[in-house]
Formats: C-alpha cells, structure tokens, sequence
C-alpha cells in the first residue's frame, strides 16, 4: 500500500514539475512577446514626440523670424539705434489785462496758443549723450509775417526768447547739446560732466514748480533765458564731506556780430566793427549742501556788453509810433531803435529750499517744498550809460513759494502760490519766463501766483494760475539802456508815457506728455 502511495506521489510529482515548465515557457514567450511591443510603443512614441518637438521648433522659429522682422523695424524707425523721443504738447488760454496811468486797459480776453516740445536722447556710449528739443509755440491765428495779428513786430524772434514766444508755426531748435560723464576726475572721487551746445538754460530751479516739471540748470530768479555755451560740473561731495555738494562753471554766448555770409567785400563772418560788440556770459552754480530733504543753491554770473537805447532814440521812435497809421510806417518807426552797447551787468542768487516739511510729521507736509530766495543784480555801465544812469546801480529782489498736495485730491494735484518783490534798480534776466504778461519775477515792485495743477491721466494734465503784478517803477521787462530807467509810477514821466501800472494773467492749459 505504502508502495503504492509513493508511487502515485511520484507520478504527480513529475506531472506537476512538467505542467510547471510548460507554464513557465508560455509566461516567458509572453514576457517576451510584451517586451517587443513596449519597445515598438516606445520607438513609435520616440518618433512621434521627435515629429511633434521639430513642429514646435518650427512653430517658435517663425515666432522669433517675426519677432526679428518687428525688432529690425524699430530699430529703423528710432534712428537705427536707441534714440529716444518724448512729447510735450500744450494747449493753453490766457486772458490777460493791463491797467495804465491814466486807468484805461489793455486786454486780451481769451489769447490761445499751442506750444509743442519734441525731446530727444541717444546714448551712444557709457560716458556721452545726446540731448535734443525742437519746440514751436503758435498763436491761434498767427501767421509768419506777423500781418495778421502783429502790426507791432516787437522781438518775438530775439535769440534769447525765440521758442518762449508765440509767433508762427515755424519749428525751432530750443536745445541742442552733448553731454560726458565721468565717475573720476583726473584720478580723484569726484564724478563730473561737461556739455556743449544750445543749453537748457530756461525753466530753472524756482519757476520749475509752478511750470510743472523737473528743473533745468540756472536759478531762475536771476537767469531764465535761451543761451548758445558750455558748461562743466564737478560733484564734490565724496572730497569734501558735505552732503550733495557740487559746482558748476557756464559760459556762452547771448548775441553774435559776426557777419552774415556773403559780404560784397567778401569778409564773411568777420567781426563787424559797426555792430555791437559780443554778449557774453559767465558764471558759476553752487550748492554747497543738499541732504535731499534741505538744499542751499547759489549762482553768480557776469555778462558783458549788454544792449540798449539812449534817450535820443525812444524819443524819435515814440515821436513816430504815436502818428504811425499803416504798417510800413510802424515799421519806420522801429527804424529809430538801434541797440548799443552800454555795459556789464553781475547777477547773485542765493536760494534755501526744503523738500518735506518736518519728518513724517504727515503725508501733507511731507509733499510740501517751500523755498525763499534773494538776488542781487548791480550794473557797471559805460559812457552810455544803463538804466537811465552811468552811475553804477544795485537792485535787489525776495521770492518766496510753496508747493503743497492739493487737499481735495491730494494724490493727483498740487497748489501753490508764490510771491515776490523786486526794488528800484533791480534788473533779471528773465526774458525767457513762461509768461503772456511780462515775467514776474523781473517786477520792479510786488508780484502774486497762485496755481493748481493736476494729473488726469498717466499723460494728460490740467492747469491752472493767477498772476497779478503791482508794478512801483516803470522800465521791468525793458532791455539795458534807457529804456529801462525806473521812473516812478505816478511821476510825470510815467504819466507822460501812460505807464502800466499792474498787469495780470488768467491762465488754463491741457498739457499732454509721454
């Protein structure tokens, strides 16, 4: 029995050991059989994920062939490189009045004018830059001859303030110059700058907050005028431990007598000696301390043979201008107005100025800038003498202003109000001020401003400004001759003229930026 159980056992044993095997083999042909098929899965994965990735690599090279198209464009279209252009485009109206002796008015209710800034930039190098503006400010109306509006041509084209008056649509260069930096100045830590060309001498640090921008180079209680000249600034603040300090050194010229080209005598460009001399100008800007929060800037300049006219030629010209009825003879009139040579002229500033009141005291005073300035001119006149007197004369002039958050939208707008007074003898050089009614700051006697201004769009702003000007002498926007004599509002020689006594400005502008 026992036999025969092993024998059975024995069977099965190797019936089961044999069933196995055949098991065996058939998982490992599968095994094999799946195999083949993943690999084929694979290959055939591989190759469509190889077609797919060359689509998109296709796909992104026309992108960026595009791309490169747009790229090129650009290029082409900003001067071949990275020049850089900005637009300043103003549209304002000014309702202006003056008050005369014998109290009638002159006026202009509603004066318009568009004004255009075209900026430009080219940084070709670390060290050099290009600076550009070309500019236009047109009366509504207005034409090139002046015929239309202008029987009176005035000096709407004269150099110093040919881009601040409004005359025709012709486009001018107002500022054209070159600018190097460097960060050491014959191996010391001092950075410098110098420049060349059609200077930003317009809009400097005082009226710059009421005009609403950044602020170019002179001090504007003193010089505000288009100037042809250089300039070289030092930072001396790394040598001489105060903070912000640096000077700067100008130098230009304000009228030329070169001749004009093709003389008869052929002598072109040579100095013509029956024309005035040269106007020329030179100066330094200082500030000897600057922390960001409070600031001291000052200036001094010299210029020389400055123009004007003797008593024997306004006579003759008010004698003619009085009886003139047609244009020609306006024009005639002009004729007896020769400018001469009558002297030199210094000009002083000193100006504190305070960034933010207190120390977040609160948001208000923290966007308040107020400032205070006095200025010094004193003339050195010749044989012909200059405002009225060959006698050396000193004049002086106080201006103060603030710049506040306005409080119904403090986010957006700002208000200000200025105010200054200028005595007897007191002459600037303020002939380029962005004004309709005479420059204030130049006044013999008291000046007002109040403005608002405000960003309505990232681009576009609106404004708006009252300037009332008391004047105690006449002679305030005249050249340097005897035009300029400070008769006393009321004297006989003011009535005699019918003087202006006060003169005021209503003004609102939409102004566009980017």
């Amino acid at each position: 029995m026992k036999k025969s159980i092993i024998l059975l056992s024995t069977i099965a044993a190797f019936s089961t050991a044999s069933f196995g095997n055949d098991i065996n083999a058939q998982m490992y042909e599968q095994i094999q059989l799946l195999k083949k098929q993943v690999a084929a899965l694979e290959a055939k994965m591989n190759e469509q994920a190889s077609k797919t990735d060359d689509k998109r690599i296709t796909k992104i090279e026309k992108k960026l062939a595009k791309v490169s198209k747009k790229a090129n464009l650009a290029k082409a279209q900003s001067a071949g490189d990275n020049l850089k252009w900005n637009v300043d485009f103003r549209t304002q109206v000014d309702n202006i009045t003056y008050k005369h002796a014998d109290g009638s008015k002159s006026k202009n209710n509603a004066l318009m004018t568009n004004r255009l800034w075209l900026g430009m930039k080219y940084k070709a190098d670390n060290n050099s830059t290009f600076y550009g503006t070309l500019s236009y400010l047109k009366a509504f109306g207005d034409s090139a001859n002046h015929s239309q509006a202008n029987t009176n041509p005035g000096f709407s084209n004269f150099d110093w303030v040919t881009n601040e008056n409004a005359n025709d649509n012709a486009l001018k260069v107002k500022e054209a110059y070159w600018l190097y930096s460097n960060d050491t100045f014959l191996g010391s830590n001092v950075s410098w700058t110098a420049s060349v060309g059609r200077r930003p001498s317009t809009d400097g640090l005082g009226i710059n907050l009421r005009a609403d921008q950044n602020r170019k180079s002179a001090l504007s209680h003193t010089v505000n005028v288009e100037f042809d000249g250089a300039s070289a600034r030092f930072n001396v603040d790394q040598i001489s431990g105060l903070d912000g300090a640096w000077i700067k050194f100008c130098a230009g010229r304000g009228l030329t007598n070169a001749k004009p080209r093709f003389q008869f005598d052929n002598t072109d460009y040579a100095n013509d000696d029956t024309k005035n001399t040269n106007i020329d100008m030179a100066g330094l800007i200082a500030v000897p301390y600057d922390d960001g929060q409070y600031s001291v800037h000052m200036n001094y300049a010299r210029a020389w043979n400055l123009i004007g006219y003797n008593n024997t030629q306004i006579g003759a010209y008010q004698s003619a201008i009085s009886t003139a009825t047609t244009p020609s003879q306006v024009m005639d009139a002009y004729g007896n107005l020769q400018f001469q040579d009558v002297g030199d002229i210094d000009l002083a500033t000193v100006m504190f100025k305070i960034n933010g009141i207190g120390d977040e005291i609160s948001d208000f005073l923290d966007n308040t800038t107020v400032f205070a300035s006095a200025a010094m001119s004193k003339t050195r006149p010749n044989s012909r003498g200059m405002l009225g007197s060959t006698e050396s004369k000193t004049g002086h002039s106080i201006w103060i202003g603030a710049n506040a958050p306005c409080p119904i939208s403090p986010d957006s707008a700002k208000i200000g109000i200025e105010w200054n007074k200028g005595s007897k003898y007191w002459r600037s050089m303020t002939y380029g001020e962005d004004t309709m009614s005479g420059s204030k700051i130049s006044a013999r006697g008291e000046a007002w401003e109040i403005y608002r201004t405000q960003q309505l769009t990232k681009a576009l702003s609106f404004g708006l400004s009252y300037v009332y000007v008391d004047y105690d002498y006449m002679g305030s926007n005249s050249f340097f001759g005897a035009e300029g004599t400070p008769y006393k509002i009321g004297s006989t020689e003011a009535n005699g003229a019918n003087a202006v006594e006060s003169a005021q400005d209503v003004k609102a502008y939409m102004r566009y930026r980017f």
